[in-house]
């Protein structure tokens, strides 16, 4: 059975999630949110990338980046926001809120989920109650769910720059399954039961994956980028190959007889749907590889070199810092062995 080079991804660059907020509004209301860089360190400590979601328990509001159109969601609506922007959830579009940028770092972490409602905020007097109780469904025009997903960047990670900054999920049938997971979330929350903060946060992992397929699905046919790469038949299979086996000392020529092209097609689509040639990727992937055991493991430098397809200390030891920035032996005293 060949590799799920997408669930090999996932898995390299410790895919995790918490639950921060659930978020009711009524009147003309809106929270506004920073960079997900700038509240990195308090929502998702040790993240180098976050994604901020949100689940639409009921009721209806809108989603605004600046630079791209206002999304309105309704219920059972999943909303990402994969580049890390500022954003706005607001009951219309256009309306504006208060920026708490340091009730992040100030709120305690373990009281969390933290129950925020929001009321009148064109109203430049409105505060957020960041201790305020449930607010009941029926009273809100809005309840929402939001969380935070975080992963690895560096040295390699194929996935971030692929997604569009706003990945707008809606809840169509009864079957879906981001529909069924955002009810999962809605139950839980009201739940308040031992264990919901941790079920919640396998449920944004789940969205999170969920909402990658729905998105792959949905690409136009001339679409470029590692998820398109995925789907085509040729390069999906050049990539399930050398994620496979990405010791092996693969050649565009072996790559090409395995997936049915010539060595020139097979670079030639590469490139043209993963923005590099195989055998560079290749490369790059196995520095992330090597990354994750520099750091989960106490092997040597040596070792490491050889589980990756390096024959040289010397040559990983260069490959490594060219892509990383740093040596390996620095990258692992920076994070830690496991």
């Amino acid at each position: 059975m060949s590799r799920d080079a997408l669930t090999d991804v996932l898995r390299t660059v410790r895919l995790r999630s918490a639950v921060y907020f659930y978020v009711s509004g009524s009147g003309a209301w809106a929270a506004e949110a920073p960079p997900s860089k700038d509240i990195a360190s308090a929502v998702l400590p040790g993240a180098e990338h976050v994604i901020e979601y949100h689940v639409v328990t009921s009721g209806e509001c809108w989603a605004t980046v600046d630079g791209e159109s206002p999304r309105k969601l309704g219920r059972g609506d999943v909303v990402l926001l994969t580049q890390g922007d500022a954003h706005i959830i607001s009951s219309a579009p256009g309306v504006r809120g208060k920026l708490f940028l340091d009730a992040y770092f100030n709120l305690d972490r373990d009281r969390r989920p933290f129950r925020m409602h929001y009321a009148n905020s064109a109203d430049p007097t409105a505060v957020v109650d960041e201790k305020a109780a449930a607010v009941p469904e029926d009273t809100a025009a809005a309840s929402i769910i939001c969380g935070f997903i975080g992963l690895d960047a560096r040295p390699f990670n194929p996935l971030i720059a692929t997604l569009p900054r706003l990945l707008h999920l809606p809840a169509v049938r009864a079957g879906d399954s981001s529909g069924h997971l955002a009810r999962m979330a809605a139950i839980e929350s009201a739940s308040a039961r031992p264990g919901s903060e941790a079920v919640l946060e396998r449920l944004g992992e789940a969205m999170f994956v969920d909402a990658i397929r729905r998105h792959i699905d949905a690409m136009p046919e001339s679409a470029a980028g590692w998820l398109a790469g995925l789907r085509d038949p040729y390069v999906g299979r050049a990539l399930a190959l050398l994620h496979e086996r990405p010791a092996a000392a693969w050649t565009i020529d072996q790559l090409g007889s395995r997936v049915g092209l010539s060595r020139s097609a097979l670079h030639q689509r590469f490139v043209d749907l993963i923005g590099q040639p195989p055998i560079q990727y290749l490369a790059n992937w196995r520095m992330q590889l090597a990354s994750r055991l520099l750091v989960d493991t106490r092997a040597s430098v040596a070792s490491i070199a050889l589980d990756v397809g390096y024959e040289s200390e010397a040559a990983f030891v260069r490959a490594f810092k060219r892509l990383a920035g740093k040596p390996p032996g620095t990258w692992r005293r920076e994070r830690g062995p496991a």
